[in-house]
């Protein structure tokens, strides 16, 4: 299955500086641990990039919050992103992206990508024209989303299925549970019904449930993961604007920075389990509009 042609958002105009040091990452954030996936495949892909990731796991899931939270989160912590010397930022979460990138993108002088479900693949690749989206709520009532599907899905059936509560697992690092493996039954059991034959993974959280998910499906359908199309599109970005980082300096800048705003310990699990790396996290405490008054006293 190729998924370069997939495609990603980001500022056509963005602010170029090819004298940026080699140490300025590219930013990676999601609303909590979910963008590790998409870390993974730009790591691989673009290994002498330095690399910062925050999860705003102290408001996650975003896919329980409303667009104005979601927006005010997302620029506040682009801002942020871009006080640490960011050269591009990656939304990696469907919600967020659905939402507000275009938002993000109009106020944030970087380039910013972002990421959606891969309806196009699915499209491309269903022999049965019938093909499941897992995604939270808010990515699946968004303007955006109903475009991907009349734009490329005009002949297959769409099966939409929120997928509540699975977010919130991935979170805790349940991935194979009994009580897991129960709620995803009761999405997936109705689309085999229907005789789908691929699945969207319309969350960057939800790759993690990768073996839950096969344990219920088998071979019966295609998954659907953009993760790599994600980092592909990044690098084209990177090179449009001339910010790609200097592969000569791979051995010394394939580390990365991991943030957290609600404490560590599961962000270090995750990414000791999916990077293989001993993550040292930092709690950073990121104020916006929506959430004054909720945050602990003083800012980082």
């Amino acid at each position: 299955m190729c998924l370069a042609n997939l495609p990603c958002f980001f500022d056509p105009n963005p602010l170029n500086d090819s004298s940026l040091p080699a140490s300025a990452p590219v930013a990676i954030f999601d609303s909590g641990l979910g963008g590790l996936s998409v870390l993974r495949a730009v790591r691989a892909l673009l290994p002498a990039q330095p690399l910062i990731y925050v999860a705003d796991s102290r408001y996650a899931p975003y896919g329980q919050r409303d667009d104005d939270f979601i927006a005010d989160r997302t620029l506040a912590i682009g801002e942020w992103l871009v006080a640490q010397g960011a050269r591009a930022l990656v939304v990696a979460c469907n919600t967020a992206t659905a939402q507000s990138i275009e938002f993000a993108r109009a106020r944030l002088p970087i380039p910013v990508v972002g990421v959606e479900p891969g309806i196009k693949p699915a499209a491309l690749q269903s022999k049965t024209r019938v093909a499941g989206v897992l995604a939270t709520q808010v990515t699946l009532r968004s303007a955006r989303f109903q475009a991907l599907v009349e734009r490329h899905a005009a002949d297959l059936r769409v099966i939409c299925q929120p997928g509540h509560g699975l977010v919130e697992a991935v979170e805790r690092c349940d991935v194979d549970s009994p009580e897991l493996i129960a709620l995803l039954r009761g999405y997936l059991t109705p689309m085999l019904d229907a005789g789908a034959d691929t699945l969207v993974l319309g969350c960057t959280h939800y790759p993690f449930l990768d073996c839950a998910i096969r344990s219920i499906i088998g071979e019966r359908m295609a998954l659907v993961d953009t993760s790599v199309a994600i980092a592909r599109q990044l690098e084209r970005v990177l090179a449009q604007h001339d910010l790609l980082a200097d592969p000569l300096l791979a051995d010394t800048a394939a580390c990365a920075r991991f943030c957290s705003t609600n404490g560590g310990a599961h962000l270090r699990m995750l990414a000791a389990a999916l990077l293989g790396i001993d993550a040292q996290v930092e709690t950073v405490q990121i104020a916006s509009r929506r959430t004054l008054g909720l945050e602990p006293t003083g800012t980082v």
